[in-house]
């Protein structure tokens, strides 16, 4: 696939922001709906939080007591306080950093009851698109754990596919990049650079446009600016 990797122009993004007036706070709701709408087309549920505090009381009603739970990356999971919950609550977190060999904890993921993630863009009409370097995420995504859950800030929604591909390479994958000490030309420029460096992160990318189990995914819209 070629994909145009220009930075997607979006007058309407809340990349950056740390606060919201009352007419963004408007925005979200109604386009929320329209995002809800079309996950529900494509056989996922979609939900809509107006406060961290919501998205994990909602996160937690679909995550029942005793269940294994694991999850890759997920810095949105982590900001809204969901991952302290889980490890604070009655569960058995699969807490790959608490393994010295990681790949036995990725193993695990795919067997387990609920995978937890983020998105690194959804589309207004409820295509999700997440890139990876070593796969586990978006594998565990496609097929293995009994249920996932998306933790999605309402700045990770693009107009479109061509929008949120653009949005992943140029704005989630430098970040991470960075986060991760890599050295690619993403990580020294700030935007994709469609390179074949070996410390690239974006090795598979996973467009999920259909869901041929219901009520395996599940995607919370969060009216915040969370993840990357």
């Amino acid at each position: 696939m070629t994909f145009d990797l220009r930075p997607a122009r979006n007058p309407l993004s809340m990349e950056g922001e740390k606060t919201m007036n009352e007419n963004i706070i408007k925005r979200n709701a109604l386009l929320a709906q329209k995002v809800i709408k079309g996950l529900e087309s494509r056989n996922m549920s979609g939900y809509y939080a107006a406060t961290r505090e919501e998205a994990v009381a909602l996160a937690l009603s679909l995550i029942p007591e005793g269940s294994s739970v694991t999850m890759g990356g997920a810095m949105s999971a982590h900001e809204i306080g969901l991952v302290e919950a889980i490890k604070n609550g009655n569960y058995h977190f699969i807490d790959r950093d608490a393994y010295a060999d990681k790949r036995e904890a990725m193993l695990l993921s795919y067997d387990a009851d609920v995978f937890l993630c983020g998105a690194n863009a959804i589309t207004q009409d409820g295509v999700m698109i997440n890139i990876d370097g070593n796969a586990n995420r978006v594998s565990a995504i496609a097929q293995g754990p009994k249920k996932v859950v998306f933790i999605v800030g309402m700045n990770k929604v693009c107009d479109d596919v061509d929008g949120a591909i653009k949005r992943a390479r140029n704005v989630a994958a430098p970040i991470n990049a960075q986060r991760f000490g890599l050295s690619t030309p993403c990580a020294k420029t700030g935007s994709c650079m469609n390179c074949k460096s070996p410390d690239t992160i974006c090795c598979q990318i996973l467009v999920t446009r259909f869901s041929r189990h219901k009520d395996r995914i599940h995607v919370i819209l969060v009216n915040d600016t969370l993840g990357f």
